[in-house]
This record gives structure tokens, sequence and C-alpha cells, in this order.
């Protein structure tokens, strides 16, 4: 089975990135949200992406969806975004 907490940027969180782009209001959510989940120093390591610390999305992922091995659901982060947007996160 696959760890979707692996770091496989392109094939992870492409379909999550494309589901925000249809989202305008949500991108400035998005951003603030992306910077708080980087861990610091995120541009030293391979590839320079802004991706949250492995364990952290492991865990998250596995308390969401009940195991390993699932990687996000587009409809799941939107949702998240929309309640960050709400609760002013």
């Amino acid at each position: 089975m696959r760890d979707p907490a692996r770091r496989r940027p392109v094939r992870a969180w492409l379909p999550l990135a494309c589901a925000v782009a249809r989202e305008p209001r949500l991108w400035v959510t998005a951003l603030r949200q992306t910077a708080r989940l980087a861990p610091r120093g995120w541009w030293h390591r391979w590839p320079p992406l802004p991706l949250p610390d492995r364990d952290y999305l492991r865990f998250r992922l596995q308390t969401m969806y009940g195991g390993e091995g699932r990687a996000p659901e587009p409809s799941d982060v939107l949702a998240y975004l929309w309640w960050c947007k709400r609760e002013g996160r």
C-alpha cells in the first residue's frame, strides 16, 4: 500500500491544487494555510515546495480516513479551507 504522506508532489497534490484553483475565494486562505503548515526551511529540501511535514500529514490522513494509504480528497480539502475561511484561520 502506498503511503500518501510520501513526497510525490505532482501526483498527490495536483488534484488538490486544481480543486482550489477553481475556487478563487479560497486562494488567500489556501496560501495562508500552506504557509502555516509548511515546515521551516522548506526551500532547502528537494523538491522545494511548501508541503506539510510527512509525519504530520500521515497523522492527519490516518485520523481523517481511519487508516494509511489514502490521499486527501479534493472535496475534503475544500471543506477544510472553507472552514478556515469562516473561522478566520
